[in-house]
């Protein structure tokens, strides 16, 4: 009986966690009209919302600015947090643990209230709506400096301290040993990294000013507030937004599940 409500409770939970995602799916393939009226069952209109958002003339334009700057981003936090995190592990000092409680104490801060200041310093250099701009409040977060701290502690030291007695230089031991042994780590923190890159809406929003430099998110925003919105048209839109991030996941789950129960590779 016990396990009977279990798989119960499990499949409510199921249905309303993915019944979003096919009313999305459902919708895309629907009028706008047909949308509004909620309806829930498959229709035909789904080449002709997609033509529709092609013929927008923004589609590839945001969704190539959306790869580039996901890219960029996932590839040097990667590299610049997990040098962060190895090194507040493997050099300790009284000094490195003061600054990093204050990383800690920067979660803290609302995004939204670095915003002002952030434009005012961005457009004081000259780097507001360009790729740039964007790529550089995100190449360095607390949280994935604090997430590569926590799973380095459980690298073994005296793989470290051999490599040194061979005559291996710190870098060397970092990018040919820590590194591949640390591969479920990347694997997790690249997914949260690209994710969050991916679908970043509120500094784009206010730092990239023209459509020539407009992200998917920002896309799919501008297509929701027309006057006469084609519901449609934005689902196809959302579809695609979600496809990258859904296959990145799912591809590199397994790492991301190691990487959570602290797994290293040996």
């Amino acid at each position: 009986m016990n396990e009977g409500v279990q798989y119960l409770f499990l499949s409510v939970i199921s249905f309303i966690s993915l019944f979003p995602f096919v009313w999305m799916l459902i919708g895309a393939t629907n009028k706008s009209m047909d949308i509004t009226m909620g309806k829930l069952t498959f229709g035909n209109q789904f080449m002709i919302n997609f033509r529709n958002l092609l013929d927008s003339g923004d589609l590839l334009v945001c969704l190539r600015n959306s790869v580039i700057l996901s890219i960029f981003i996932t590839t040097l936090s990667m590299l610049v947090c997990s040098l962060a995190g190895y090194g507040f592990v493997v050099f300790q000092s009284k000094t490195k643990e003061i600054f990093f409680s204050i990383i800690l104490l920067s979660m803290m801060v609302p995004t939204s209230s670095l915003v002002i200041p952030m434009f005012k310093m961005f457009s004081g250099i000259g780097i507001l709506n360009t790729k740039i701009g964007v790529i550089l409040p995100a190449v360095s977060t607390a949280f994935l400096i604090f997430f590569f701290r926590q799973n380095t502690k459980s690298f073994p030291m005296e793989t470290i301290q051999s490599a040194r007695i061979d005559g291996l230089s710190e870098f060397g031991i970092f990018v040919r040993i820590f590194m591949p042994m640390m591969k479920s780590t990347y694997a997790a923190a690249a997914i949260i990294t690209f994710m969050s890159s991916w679908n970043n809406y509120m500094w784009p929003l206010i730092s990239l000013q023209t459509k020539d430099q407009r992200t998917l998110p920002l896309l799919i925003s501008s297509l929701g507030t027309a006057y006469t919105p084609d519901y449609g048209m934005i689902m196809v839109g959302i579809i695609i937004t979600t496809i990258p991030s859904a296959l990145i996941f799912f591809v590199m789950q397994k790492n991301f599940v190691n990487s959570m129960m602290g797994a290293v590779k040996s």
